[in-house]
């Protein structure tokens, strides 16, 4: 199970929009945090999410048992350990 997390502030709401747009993620909320979980691989594509670097470098706040496996300027992938 792929389960990373989001601080819920505006500027990280569209990463998880987007995340939520793929039938295959479920998000939800865990006390001020996006709760972002999949089956498999989740992949944002950072264009979608309309983010700048600076936001987008700084929206992942944690990881369960998974590992981010790309983070560049094109998108964030993040999948089981």
């Amino acid at each position: 199970m792929t389960t990373f997390f989001i601080l819920d502030v505006p500027e990280n709401k569209p990463v998880a929009a987007v995340a939520g747009e793929d039938p295959d993620v479920t998000v939800d909320h865990v006390g001020p945090y996006f709760r972002v979980v999949a089956e498999g691989p989740i992949v944002i594509d950072r264009r979608a999410t309309g983010c700048r670097h600076a936001v987008w470098y700084s929206s992942v706040s944690g990881l369960l048992d998974s590992r981010i496996t790309q983070w560049d300027k094109d998108a964030l992938k993040v999948e089981p350990l």
